[in-house]
């Protein structure tokens, strides 16, 4: 059985669909962020990408503002804002402001990604040379907290507890800051060998120094999750999200979801099939009693705080099934 005090959230990237306006993806965004709060899910966590054809979302905090418009409790946040791209007082501003419309229920999820692809990058005005990731976020944090050396308005309504997303790297500067980190598939081997992602977890909490926001090692864990009545519909809602995982690995573009039966009848070289069988294998995918086993076996083994769920699929009814599915698991209505 899964844990009950394990936490229960939903990352939507704005995935775009094929056929579609982009400015739908962002729509249906809000919408399911308004759904889940009434499923009784505990967070809603956006993205940021950038030049990326099947994602919609490149601007979290406007995105946020709007979720926030359109929700009245469940906590929101941004899994995440790629710190290297900006400013640590703009952001702190951003999430100030929108602690202003949502108080109390603002989170800060801070990753460190240099950006897509080589043209994104020189846009961004981003040196791969450069990491200064770990001063970038404690200058953040000084402007949050209202202690760096010029006042930041608006302050904040309430505290905004700041997350890092986390790689090998990213898990040392969040344990010498005292920060919480939601870490992802690849990191915890799902699909292949958990045990490199598991001892890197064992280091955090080893080396974790207590701050204001945070007392304790903590973890979230983000991987896709979908649900079906049998598995093989399950398999089958996986099918466009790694078909497109596929796509981008071996032609350089990350394009929007299609149907199921166009990526049945699409002809695959070898690398294709190859990376296509990798993303279903990393996913938790299956009926609600697979799903449970797979998500109970997940939290014995890393000791998680919460859920970040990130599944996509095409077919958007079948999606929002799937949210229902997933937060009946975990008790929520």
């Amino acid at each position: 059985m899964i844990n009950a005090g394990v936490r229960l959230s939903l990352l939507d990237r704005s995935r775009t669909r094929a056929g579609e306006a982009e400015s739908m993806a962002l729509g249906r965004t809000v919408a399911r962020a308004a759904r889940v709060e009434q499923l009784g899910y505990d967070r809603f966590w956006v993205a940021e990408h950038h030049g990326v054809p099947g994602i919609a979302g490149s601007a979290p905090a406007v995105l946020l503002a709007a979720v926030a418009g359109a929700t009245t409790t469940i906590r929101i946040g941004s899994a995440g804002v790629m710190l290297p791209h900006h400013q640590p007082l703009v952001v702190a501003e951003q999430f100030a402001t929108l602690s202003a419309f949502a108080p109390g229920r603002v989170d800060l999820g801070l990753g460190r990604s240099p950006g897509f692809t080589a043209p994104v990058r020189r846009a961004l005005r981003q040196n791969t040379a450069d990491d200064h990731f770990a001063t970038d976020l404690g200058e953040l944090r000084r402007f949050l907290d209202g202690t760096a050396e010029i006042s930041m308005h608006p302050q904040p309504a309430s505290p905004v507890p700041m997350y890092v997303l986390a790689t090998g790297s990213g898990l040392r500067v969040a344990a010498e800051l005292g920060l919480p980190v939601i870490v992802g598939g690849p990191l915890l081997g799902l699909g292949g060998d958990p045990a490199p992602g598991l001892e890197r977890l064992a280091e955090y909490r080893r080396t974790f120094r207590p701050s204001p926001q945070q007392s304790e090692p903590w973890v979230a864990v983000s991987t896709d999750v979908l649900i079906a009545d049998t598995e093989a519909e399950a398999a089958d809602l996986m099918l466009p999200e790694a078909w497109a995982m596929a796509l981008s690995r071996t032609t350089g573009v990350f394009p929007p979801l299609v149907p199921v039966a166009e990526v049945r009848a699409a002809t695959r070289t070898p690398r294709q099939q190859q990376y296509l069988e990798q993303t279903v294998a990393a996913a938790v995918a299956g009926t609600p009693a697979q799903v449970e086993r797979r998500l109970a076996e997940l939290f014995d083994r890393t000791g998680a705080a919460e859920l970040v769920a990130a599944g996509s699929t095409f077919d958007r009814d079948a999606l929002a099934a799937s949210d229902r599915a997933l937060g009946s698991l975990f008790g929520r209505s």
